[in-house]
């Protein structure tokens, strides 16, 4: 299946002569959950917006369904829903009023059924004739949702869509998204609540500095990047670590009460069964064991550190 978004070469530099975006080369799956994870200034915005038509790349290009974005801006922009950060809402209007235009901006028949749903499925329903002055900032946020799904996108593109959002609205926007994920959208979020992604996203793209460093798919970069740790609960206390067990890299903690070993997700366990038995011919005993793995947070972390 060929993807719903291309990306190839694609640049941008400001008059400034800051260089944004540098040679990015992406494809994304029609129907999948796509996360673009990066710090702050890493290029996640500038890309939103030259695939949403906002802002004029400066080399590459951008198939959207296989129409250019720049050629076919009408064709690709009718495709594409965005919830961008700020807010950007007619403050006098009420929520009808300014959702129901934004579906007449892209040449959408009135559909009265269709805008009903989309403020019932954001609990905005019961706000449908309140002007949006009055409302808080988690339901502007929720009729900036509203406001792109007005049109009935095949993608929509979510960029922070629950900063400064409560965890009751957090969790219902993430309802949405997996029953329009189901419905065939194809959904690309940026989110600083990197636990969203883990939860949510099929494929994880780590952007740093204006490059793509990484693409791939949650659950192989979990297993190829991410790490466990065995933490053992000593009977006893240990000064330090015995000599015949220096090749595990062990390390205490807790002022030696503790001894932790930290091995690769695909070693199949191998090395920890020999590290009990080698612990067993040292005569060190202990009372429990526990296990934590990497998250993608701290896969994330050491990526955008190298």
């Amino acid at each position: 299946m060929s993807p719903i978004i291309s990306v190839s070469g694609l640049s941008k530099t400001y008059a400034s002569g800051f260089t944004a975006l540098k040679a990015i080369n992406l494809d994304i799956n029609r129907g999948e959950i796509f996360a673009l994870l990066g710090p702050n200034g890493a290029g996640k915005t500038t890309l939103i917006s030259i695939i949403c038509g906002i802002a004029n790349p400066s080399a590459g290009q951008v198939l959207v369904d296989g129409h250019d974005i720049q050629r076919d801006f009408r064709a690709t922009r009718s495709l594409i829903g965005l919830v961008p950060q700020e807010l950007h809402t007619d403050a006098f209007e009420t929520v009808w009023a300014t959702v129901s235009f934004s579906r007449g901006l892209f040449g959408k028949r009135k559909n009265p059924t269709h805008i009903e749903k989309v403020l019932k499925d954001l609990s905005l329903w019961d706000k449908k004739d309140n002007k949006i002055v009055t409302l808080s900032g988690g339901m502007k946020r929720r009729v900036m949702i509203a406001k792109a799904l007005s049109h009935e996108p095949q993608i929509l593109f979510l960029d922070e869509p629950t900063a400064g959002v409560d965890v009751e609205l957090r969790k219902a926007m993430w309802d949405v998204v997996r029953t329009l994920r189901a419905s065939g959208v194809t959904i690309i979020l940026t989110t600083h609540y990197i636990e969203e992604a883990e939860e949510m996203a099929d494929r994880v793209g780590v952007i740093n500095r204006g490059e793509i460093i990484l693409v791939e798919e949650k659950t192989v970069l979990m297993q190829k990047l991410g790490k466990k740790r065995l933490k053992l609960h000593l009977q006893g206390r240990l000064d330090a670590v015995p000599a015949p067990l220096a090749a595990y890299n062990l390390e205490l903690a807790d002022c030696g009460t503790e001894l932790i070993y930290t091995y690769d997700t695909r070693s199949q366990h191998t090395g920890i069964t020999s590290l009990l038995g080698e612990l067993r011919a040292a005569g060190i005993r202990f009372s429990d064991l526990d296990t934590t793995q990497s998250s993608l947070e701290d896969i994330f972390v050491s990526l955008v550190r190298a």
